[in-house]
């Protein structure tokens, strides 16, 4: 069968408060032109973010209604922790109240002055997480990374040459850890191939250095690694995601994405000097360790959450829902990161705008007219988020990322007919210049007005 059926019934809906365009153009004036700063109820589709967005399941919510709340040593702790331990292997497993909460206390211990961080493509919190140690944030991804119209099936694997060559021109001393993000974020929600990941730890064996994963998307690259890598096809993706979190020697996960719920985050770690300064830093900026900021029922959440996430049926239909997008637009003259990727299509801005120069933000111009539009609230990946001073990103992207088991097609089908019919009246659209920004993660808060 062609079609896709979403793997679940719906059980409870949300109203959509419907908007007028005169309406989104009063909103998106206050906010300075940052949907960042539109209220929710003004937004008609919400793909700013698929983390923390999603809605979980009623085996879930019923785990919310078991939840202990003990502050130490909580039942809903150790269901938590044994999920974990099932599915990574690893043994030390400390929960925190989101992904960059983990992001801060891992560069907190390893970061500082001078040293170096590789990844295949840092996203925005682990980026600021390690500069604010004081450490450099470096992109090593392949060059067809950087290229939306290359097929290449892993476009977010980091090139093992250009780490070999940082080790060689910076010296192993300067490297505390090296990182690769599953699925890559900033370049795409492009997956990374189990052979990268291999290669990446035989490297880090060779200097001694641990290798890290940012694993928020795990179960989504594992479901890559069986579609599209040799040898793969007949394994189990939970095979597949033990095998990757068996090369590494710690983690950062943000279970708002993968984990299926709306708040949460993990930090695993084998080596045990560092579990024991972590946990000092969790017990200082967090919670007990049996909690990690969180309460018992947000562990139960995620518990069951880490479960489903490999269930076959749900990533195929999850997948197979982002890919639908993707392959319209395409088919409509829409330029994107091709392939689409696992959590979210990404228009590329440069071509949708190709008026508008890289300093006059074509992707937040194009954010803000795709909500003044019809109410979608999309997010900027480009010379905002990660452009410095007169320097602008290697891409100008917009990342439509899909909410987990929120939206069905007919919402979709929305999205697909707004972007096609702004693509056609796209030299109306006009550039941006910013009037106000705070010193780091700008895109959050920063103010713009238009050219």
């Amino acid at each position: 069968m062609k079609t896709i059926i979403e793997p679940f019934r719906i059980k409870v809906v949300e109203p959509i408060r419907m908007t007028t365009r005169e309406e989104r153009e009063a909103a998106l004036r206050a906010a300075g032109y940052n949907v960042f700063l539109v209220h929710a109820d003004d937004v008609l589709i919400d793909l700013l973010t698929d983390s923390g967005t999603g809605a979980m399941s009623s085996e879930q919510w019923a785990g919310i209604m078991r939840g202990d709340e003990s502050y130490a040593g909580a039942r809903s702790f150790y269901r938590f922790q044994d999920r974990l331990r099932e599915i990574t292997g690893f043994k030390n497993i400390l929960p925190t109240h989101q992904g960059r909460a983990s992001e801060r206390i891992l560069f907190e211990l390893v970061g500082g002055p001078g040293k170096v961080v590789p990844n295949n493509n840092h996203f925005d919190t682990t980026r600021a997480n390690v500069e604010h140690s004081g450490a450099e944030a470096l992109d090593l991804v392949i060059d067809e990374g950087r290229n939306p119209r290359s097929r290449h099936p892993f476009k977010g694997n980091l090139d093992p040459q250009k780490l070999e060559r940082l080790f060689r021109d910076v010296g192993a001393d300067r490297v505390p850890l090296v990182m690769v993000t599953v699925t890559n974020n900033s370049g795409g929600g492009q997956p990374v191939s189990l052979e990268n990941l291999r290669e990446i730890r035989r490297i880090c064996h060779t200097y001694n250095k641990p290798f890290f994963l940012d694993a928020c998307r795990f179960a989504e690259n594992a479901f890559f690694i069986k579609k599209r890598e040799p040898g793969q096809a007949d394994r189990s993706v939970a095979a597949i995601v033990r095998d990757m979190f068996d090369l590494a020697d710690g983690a950062t996960i943000s279970a708002k994405k993968d984990g299926l719920v709306n708040i949460g985050g993990v930090l695993l770690l084998r080596d045990e000097e560092m579990t024991r300064r972590a946990r000092n830093l969790l017990i200082l900026t967090e919670g007990f360790p049996t909690y990690g900021g969180l309460a018992g029922r947000d562990l139960e959440a995620m518990a069951q959450g880490f479960e489903e996430v490999l269930h076959e049926d749900y990533l195929t239909y999850r997948i197979r829902s982002v890919e639908y997008l993707g392959e319209k637009l395409l088919a409509a003259g829409i330029q994107i990161v091709e392939p689409p990727g696992g959590h979210a299509v990404y228009l590329d801005a440069a071509s949708f705008c190709p008026h508008i120069p890289p300093l006059e933000f074509p992707g937040q111009a194009l954010v803000c007219a795709l909500y003044r539009h019809a109410g979608i609230r999309a997010v900027e990946i480009g010379s905002v988020m990660f452009g410095r001073g007169d320097k602008p990103a290697a891409m100008e992207l917009v990342r439509l990322a899909i909410p987990r088991r929120v939206y069905t097609q007919s919402h979709i089908d929305y999205v697909l007919e707004a972007i096609i019919e702004l693509h056609k009246i796209r030299d109306q659209i006009r550039g941006l210049r910013i009037v106000e920004q705070p010193p780091a993660l700008r895109h959050f808060t920063a103010r713009f007005e238009e050219l």
